[in-house]
């Protein structure tokens, strides 16, 4: 039985939703409201620059193995990956810089030079994580989350105290390791997730798993190679994409969506998936009667931070820099006490630099570099261009302090990005970058549900719904909603 499937949003998680659906031999349709594919990672060039617009962290790439795979597919089919080393540095302060090396074994001898017999705990506490990936990647993600009783296996409920979910990062590391740097790198990864160390479960020590063990890579061309790649299997599957498409309403009467509206065309629907902002299309696209939950429910929701980006072209080749490089150089808690408990725009803010072209000679014209710099920053903040410039001027400063450069001066092309592109572009709800936080209030059947209780056949998917925020769960988002489409509506 073949249905019409409409998908909003052509992300990660969208554009993976409709390839699975558009192998079952279903008519699948995906509106995108911008006029390149990707979501958040989209790419844009200008003189001579390829941008990355939003994710650059290549982890998990088992995940993405097995998402072209399940279509006789290889990820060499369509970018080649490589494999950073250093993984990244971390710069903790001028002359205090961390080269993190690919391998355990080499990461063992680094950790034993800040704190003697820290290398064991670290075998260790790589161990559990280990068991935590394992089993988490392969029973806890690929869950629906329609209720608690997904949990109540004898086995998964075995592995429940073991999975420490219900211990924080923060006293799991600090149990583990005395030295403040090497905690901070083994904490820094679940700010991916959106949360403090301590308001996260040590489960996500998978993380660490994914950092170390199976390592930073990068897909040579740019992240929005992956997109491409993905685009272009859509389309080999069968899938119809179409840009600029701003999804205006869905009609929904007799509580079926029946058509979904944009600007200048009605596309007709037997199923919807909302694979763009799922706050922005249940408050709206819907209307109050078909919504799920409430403004006041939203409002509490503890979204992920948001991010002031800048994308820079500079006209020289940069020295001290890797192709990632984590700036730690000020105080970790008090940054993220101004993201998550006191939200302000950052006094002294912790900042990420990419030097892509560092490894990809394609990212920037000869003799040049392509950087992109990120600030985490509280979700829903006043944002201008005022204050960009100011924080401009804040991380450029200490860039150069810490790399014994003058950085300023060779800028050739330069444009930011903050909260409210995040609204304009994806309608991100309160200009957030990564969704909603992976706290353990709202992990796994606590997040916002994937499948409508108030319209029957509608469905969401992406990083405010399980498995959450990132990359590989925004992938494999996409595939358990094709899977529950298709329960649902008994098309297997």
């Amino acid at each position: 039985m073949s249905v019409k499937i409409i998908v909003i949003g052509s992300g990660f998680a969208g554009l993976s939703a409709a390839t699975c659906l558009a192998q079952e031999g279903h008519e699948v349709t995906i509106l995108e409201k911008n006029s390149v594919a990707g979501g958040r990672a989209r790419k844009f060039e200008a003189d001579g620059f390829v941008f990355d617009m939003g994710p650059s962290w290549y982890w998990m790439p088992e995940v993405f193995d097995e998402y072209f795979e399940r279509f006789g597919k290889k990820t060499s089919d369509y970018y080649d990956l490589i494999r950073l080393d250093p993984s990244y540095s971390i710069f903790f302060g001028k002359g205090e810089e961390m080269k993190v090396p690919a391998g355990v074994e080499a990461l063992c001898t680094l950790f034993e030079q800040y704190e003697k017999g820290s290398s064991e705990k670290l075998r260790q506490f790589l161990s559990e994580a280990q068991y935590k990936y394992e089993v988490g990647m392969k029973e806890f993600v690929h869950k629906p989350g329609h209720s608690i009783l997904e949990f109540a296996d004898l086995r998964v409920l075995k592995s429940l105290f073991r999975l420490q979910m219900f211990q924080s990062m923060s006293n799991h590391v600090r149990g583990l390791f005395k030295n403040s740097k090497l905690r901070q790198l083994l904490e820094f990864p679940v700010l991916f997730l959106g949360a403090t160390p301590s308001n996260t479960p040590a489960l996500y020590s998978l993380m660490n798993y994914a950092d170390m063990a199976l390592g930073t890579w990068y897909p040579q061309g740019g992240m929005h190679k992956i997109i491409e790649g993905m685009y272009q299997l859509a389309e080999e599957m069968g899938v119809k994409i179409h840009l600029n498409q701003e999804v205006q309403q869905i009609y929904v009467p007799n509580g079926h969506a029946t058509k979904v509206i944009t600007q200048d065309r009605e596309y007709p629907a037997d199923v919807v998936i909302g694979g763009a902002d799922y706050h922005h299309i249940e408050q709206k696209l819907l209307q109050p009667e078909h919504r799920r939950y409430s403004s006041a429910y939203w409002e509490k929701r503890t979204m992920a931070p948001s991010s002031l980006l800048f994308y820079l072209g500079v006209n020289k080749k940069l020295e001290g820099l890797q192709h990632h490089n984590l700036f730690f150089d000020e105080d970790f808690e008090q940054h993220a006490i101004e993201i998550y408990d006191e939200p302000q725009w950052p006094s002294k803010p912790l900042f990420y630099v990419c030097c892509n072209s560092k490894t990809d000679p394609s990212a920037a014209p000869a003799g040049m570099e392509n950087v992109f710099v990120l600030i985490p920053l509280a979700p829903d903040l006043e944002d201008t261009e005022a204050q960009r410039e100011k924080y401009y001027q804040i991380v450029m400063e200490r860039l150069e302090k810490h790399t014994g450069q003058s950085i300023r001066d060779a800028v050739v092309y330069k444009r930011s990005f903050a909260h409210r592109d995040f609204v304009k572009d994806y309608h991100a709800f309160k200009g957030n970058a990564y969704g909603l936080a992976n706290t353990l209030l709202q992990t796994a059947f606590l997040k916002p549900k994937l499948k409508s209780k108030k319209v029957a056949n509608l469905f969401y998917t992406g990083q405010l719904t399980t498995p959450g925020p990132g990359v590989p769960p925004s992938l494999i988002s996409g595939q358990v909603v094709a899977r529950e489409v298709q329960k649902s509506f008994q098309l297997v």
